[in-house]
């Protein structure tokens, strides 16, 4: 019995190793884009607090204060291209490919409200009509959000088309 708990132990150990060093590099990524996005604000004099976190695997940067709507645009399209223009600041450092996500003044917190509501509205309906619903096209992050909702509550989905016209289909039971 002690040698299999022992051999069970460096297993642990290992998982541990590879979750610290996933994180530290994580981190990694969140400074180089906060440096990043702080010059972009100081370019543009904007006020705004960089905030840092690590969520879902992925590095997570927040900007808030201040009046910074305009850096979101409509429908976030400003948002994701400063998101990618981090993205590729952090792959020029690290050169790594980088999955930071960018929120701006809770434009996509808010939007993820939003979004698992009308994903759980969408199931209601689905499961009524006991058929398919096709979605209007959505950005990857709005896909990811819906696609996991709709897994929570026990039906399936599946992305259709190219982007930008790439939408979701949800299925009933």
């Amino acid at each position: 019995m002690e040698q299999a708990e022992k051999a069970e132990e460096p297993v642990v150990l290992e998982k541990s190793e590879k979750e610290s060093t996933l994180i530290s590099k994580l981190e990694e990524e969140g400074d180089i884009a906060a440096d990043y996005l702080e010059g972009l604000l100081d370019i543009t004099d904007l006020d705004g607090d960089i905030d840092i976190d690590v969520e879902n695997d992925r590095a997570a940067i927040a900007i808030v204060g201040g009046k910074l709507g305009h850096l979101v645009g409509r429908e976030g399209e400003v948002l994701d291209a400063i998101q990618e223009l981090t993205r590729l600041a952090v792959q020029t450092s690290t050169g790594d490919r980088s999955r930071l996500m960018l929120d701006i003044d809770g434009y996509r917190a808010g939007r993820k409200a939003d979004l698992k509501k009308a994903a759980k509205e969408t199931a209601e309906r689905v499961q009524e009509s006991k058929s398919s619903i096709k979605l209007a096209p959505m950005n990857a992050f709005e896909r990811k959000i819906i696609h996991d909702t709709i897994q929570e509550l026990g039906l399936t989905s599946e992305s259709e088309g190219e982007d930008p016209d790439r939408c979701v289909i949800v299925f009933p039971a």
